[in-house]
């Protein structure tokens, strides 16, 4: 009767107990990137608005100053072209720009040609640098301070009304006669209004905090707000667009003309991304760190791992000498070939292991032992590396000539 012996296992074969420890740190990622996007979705307003957008609800929103504008019978309206914008310019009509750091040049122009004679409020959320020159002549940006309560410190009504408010951002300069400066830091305002035509005007807000729906019920943001949006019975919400046919008139110049423009700029280009690139970006981010974290895990310290097949040693000597000439590294062949030579001799010259590298004590033993002294055995066995392919062929020559006679002497 013959016994039936199992297969002996190799190091290629996984028990179900291996799999399951090689996959479980990638089904742990999936699953968190799963629950991560369940998360995200879930904690996502609904909609697809930007900042300062009056139809949203999100804290950088401003859906709750424009509810209490219409509550108070200002009648608030959206347009997302220049034409819808300069259009509607009138002296019954508040005019507010969210982003007139991201209309080109030709489009700034035509803004302030339809809003200089229109003798109605135009509102400019932290226009800087080339824009601000553009949209309110004399007027340039000075400073740039952050966002903080400020008191008014000016005679504007509706400043003194609201009394402090989150004002900051960037600071405006101006020699403009009649002009009215408020919330100043360091003698700069925050908010600026330049007198127009008739009974019109251009408000400078070097900061939209205050507009943002988280910040709406602080400080006198609220009145504020109203006050310099609810002055005529119609407001007229500007939200810049790149589909804007303007946007492809007068020049090549696109968003982002304004180079510095400061964080409201920057904002305003992010305002522009559609937020669902934004969210899959976040999450590409996340998945990139957890592949990051389970492919670079360590548990523990290498272990020898027994080899499937026996690999014999001439055939690791000539990979290794294979990969020595590729890489042109003939000093490290010439130390392997010096170092087993020595460890060779050593002990036919009564030399103990540990000075086999000691040349002091290899090379006078050495000398006792050869009957002549045709080379200088020194610079034979510890002399520096070979210049060329040539010359490491002839140490080695010599090398074997060296051991040979050591052994016969």
């Amino acid at each position: 009767m013959t016994a039936t012996t199992a297969a002996p296992t190799t190091s290629e074969s996984r028990s179900p107990q291996q799999i399951w420890q090689r996959v479980r740190g990638l089904l742990l990622a999936v699953l968190i990137l799963v629950v991560a996007g369940v998360t995200f979705a879930a904690l996502r307003p609904g909609g697809q608005h930007g900042p300062l957008d009056p139809r949203s609800a999100d804290p950088d929103g401003s859906r709750a100053l424009a509810e209490l504008l219409e509550d108070r019978g200002v009648s608030v309206d959206i347009a997302t072209t220049l034409d819808e914008a300069t259009d509607a310019a009138g002296p019954d009509t508040t005019l507010l720009v969210t982003g007139p750091n991201t209309l080109t040049a030709h489009q700034q122009q035509r803004l302030r040609a339809a809003t200089a004679d229109s003798a109605g409020r135009t509102v400019l959320i932290a226009p800087g640098g080339p824009s601000v020159a553009r949209l309110a002549p004399g007027v340039h940006q000075a400073a740039h301070g952050p966002v903080t309560a400020r008191l008014p410190r000016c005679a504007l009504p509706a400043a003194r009304t609201a009394g402090s408010a989150d004002l900051g951002g960037i600071h405006y300069a101006t020699d403009t006669s009649g002009a009215i400066a408020c919330y100043p830091d360091n003698g700069l305002a925050s908010l600026l209004v330049l007198p127009g035509q008739a009974a019109g005007d251009t408000v400078l807000l070097g900061s939209p905090g205050l507009l943002h729906n988280d910040r709406l019920d602080q400080q006198g943001n609220a009145s504020l707000g109203l006050q310099l949006l609810g002055s005529r019975p119609h407001l007229l919400w500007y939200l810049p667009s790149l589909g804007d046919p303007s946007a492809a008139e007068g020049g090549t110049a696109g968003p982002g003309d304004d180079t510095e423009g400061g964080a409201e700029g920057e904002s305003g280009f992010i305002g522009l991304i559609p937020p669902g690139w934004l969210w899959a970006t976040l999450q590409l981010a996340l998945a990139a760190a957890l592949a990051a974290v389970w492919r670079g895990r360590r548990f523990g310290p290498l272990v020898t791992e027994r080899l499937p097949v026996a690999i014999r040693a001439s055939e690791s000597t000539e990979g290794r000498a294979r990969l020595y000439r590729r890489a042109d590294a003939r000093d490290h062949a010439a130390a392997a070939l010096r170092s087993a030579t020595r460890n060779r001799i050593s002990p036919l010259l009564g030399v103990s292991p540990r000075d086999t590298d000691s040349p002091a004590v290899l090379l006078p033993a050495l000398a006792a032992r050869l009957s002549h002294q045709g080379s200088d055995a020194g610079a034979l066995l510890f002399g520096p590396a070979p210049a060329d392919d040539a010359a490491l062929v002839l140490l080695t020559d010599q090398l074997d000539a060296l051991e040979r006679e050591v052994r016969t002497s």
